[in-house]
């Protein structure tokens, strides 16, 4: 199986030493976890295969979107106002390396003020736009359901021959 972008100069420039490019790779084996493929490459390693010319591939990538709760008017207000804490001290951090020093409890709650006001503002807005769309927060992870060794071309033959010794490969075969 050829991998786009996995080819020599294309992935993994400017990384120094290390690098995630195969030179023709060749998919040695697949499985329905990570753990397994971990098991799989760990099982070459004991075998003394040079595990260097590997590389594990998720494949079959699904988006998970987890709901983490309801969105209100007075929901949004609160997260725009504790992000404006967290923007106005950093705003405060900045400028009170310009401020006098007894003018660094002014300069914070200024700065603190500010960004809240306008970190509310915005997030009004940005409510009030969905128009009711999409009133819930939420986060969302990508994650492959299948995990796929990939070899380089010059020993994925001599890799599948060995993963062929591992206990239960061959029952694994027939399923």
């Amino acid at each position: 199986m050829a991998v786009p972008g996995m080819g020599r100069g294309n992935v993994g420039q400017g990384m120094g030493s290390l690098s995630l490019e195969l030179e023709f790779p060749q998919s040695v084996a697949t499985h329905d976890d990570y753990a397994e493929a971990q098991k799989a490459v760990d099982f070459l390693s004991d075998k003394g295969f040079p595990v260097e010319n590997l590389m594990i591939c998720g494949t079959d990538l699904k988006l998970i979107e987890r709901v983490t709760g309801r969105r209100s008017w007075g929901s949004v207000i609160a997260g725009g106002a504790l992000n404006g804490v967290f923007t106005g001290l950093l705003i405060g951090l900045l400028f009170s390396f310009f401020a006098e020093p007894g003018m660094l409890g002014p300069v914070f709650a200024l700065g603190i003020g500010l960004a809240v006001v306008f970190n509310i503002i915005m997030s009004a807005i940005s409510y009030a736009a969905t128009g009711g769309r999409r009133d819930f927060n939420s986060i969302t992870q990508t994650v492959p359901t299948r995990f796929e060794i990939l070899c380089e071309h010059k020993h994925a033959a001599r890799a599948r021959e060995l993963l062929m010794e591992m206990p239960g490969a061959r029952a694994k075969l027939f399923e």
